[in-house]
């Protein structure tokens, strides 16, 4: 297939629309399901390549959940733990354990839901009939993949009344080394930015504290490439494996910070005993979940609280989870990661960042107010290292 023709392009006005090779070869996709649109490619390409460096960085099989050519969350399969499974809805799901890639989705889908609904998925390896199970009862636009079990693809064939859209891609494509795109008519020309993150970028520490355990260089690796394809400016929090808090498309940076941050605390939150144990009807669906434990966490609580609210929801009203509770929660949590695709300017994105528990930080260091920034890391006793590139993604 040299070419594939659009419904339309980012909008519907927008009515000429295709993919295809400049170079008049074929395309290097399979589409076995559906019709993607624009957008839903300008997801899938840009999400498959996240996938592929990380299980390339890491060699552990990878997943990621992305909206609006942003990735919501990334992460590789490391099992998860009970209180995890419940928090991001997987905890039925049998076999999940024995499915790396299984793990790996559920861990991208569940870090931020309401960014999720409606999410486009790539996944590194081949999709498995568990992963599948995961992705059939979510509300997703698509899904990327390098190939399909016949038990997998017969089941997502399913999806949104036969039309869900799935792609195979043919995981040895090398683009081109030169890209260009059309902005106003006007030709943009570059090299692909073809930078290779891995654990020696990790190596110049520049603060005091010189502490940096394999967990947090796995973790480091997944927030700095989660950041090559996450719309600048942006920070990326991440713990566990995965990304936990994405803050694109900032015009600030310390904007970036706790936007990503209080993303980073919601998930932390959703896995306390007041949110897994929410005594919501059993009849109630997972957006409408989301939604009300979303509202929960938030300072706006009491409106889920009120007489006439809550009796829709649950089966009995649930405890207030107060801003102390909450602040008191948070404040036990150590050990998260965080990347900046650009430097740090201020010292007052590490005091943010030391808030929602980062204890380890990657930025590519090269501002003139670089000693500040690193003082405010030795004040908080934070491991920060400058890994020298930039990773602006526009």
């Amino acid at each position: 297939m040299k070419e594939f023709e659009l419904k339309y392009g980012c909008n519907p006005n927008q009515a000429k629309a295709r993919i295809f090779m400049k170079n008049g070869e074929d395309l290097p996709i399979k589409i076995l399901n559906g019709k993607p649109g624009y957008i839903n490619f300008l997801d899938a390409f840009n999400s498959w390549q996240l996938v592929k460096e990380i299980k390339e960085a890491l060699n552990m099989p990878a997943a990621t959940s992305f909206k609006h050519v942003s990735p919501t969350s990334a992460a590789v399969g490391t099992k998860l733990s009970p209180e995890l499974k419940k928090a991001c809805f997987v905890d039925d799901i049998e076999d999940l354990d024995k499915s790396p890639l299984a793990c790996a989705y559920a861990r991208a889908r569940g870090t931020d839901r309401m960014s999720s609904f409606g999410d486009w998925i790539a996944l590194s390896d081949e999709c498995d009939i568990t992963t599948a199970k995961l992705i059939h009862r979510e509300v997703s636009d698509g899904i990327i993949a390098p190939g399909y079990s016949a038990e997998a693809l017969e089941l997502l064939k399913t999806k949104k009344k036969g039309n869900y859209n799935i792609v195979q891609i043919d995981k040895n494509y090398v683009p081109e080394e030169i890209e260009q795109k059309q902005v106003y008519g006007i030709t943009f020309e570059q090299s692909r930015n073809n930078a290779k993150i891995d654990k020696k970028m990790l190596d110049k520490i520049v603060t005091e504290n010189k502490e940096m355990p394999e967990t947090a260089k796995m973790d480091l690796i997944i927030a700095l490439i989660t950041l090559k394809y996450t719309q600048s400016n942006s920070v990326c929090y991440a713990t566990q494996g995965q990304a936990i808090g994405v803050g694109a498309g900032q015009q600030s940076r310390i904007h970036c910070t706790r936007l990503a941050g209080n993303k980073a605390d919601i998930w932390h939150l959703r896995q306390s005993e007041k949110v897994l144990n929410l005594p919501f009807k059993a009849d109630i669906g997972r957006p409408d979940r989301d939604n009300a434990i979303d509202i929960y966490i938030s300072d706006d609580y009491q409106d889920l609280l009120k007489d006439g609210v809550w009796q829709e929801l649950f089966t009995r009203k649930p405890e207030e989870f107060t801003k102390q509770e909450k602040k008191e929660y948070l404040s036990k949590i150590k050990g998260v990661a965080l990347a900046s695709d650009a430097f740090f300017p201020f010292g007052d994105n590490i005091e943010r960042a030391a808030k929602s528990g980062v204890t380890y930080i990657a930025e590519p260091g090269g501002s003139i107010r670089d000693e500040s920034v690193i003082n405010e890391c030795n004040k908080l006793g934070i491991t920060m290292c400058f890994t020298g590139l930039r990773l602006f993604h526009h």
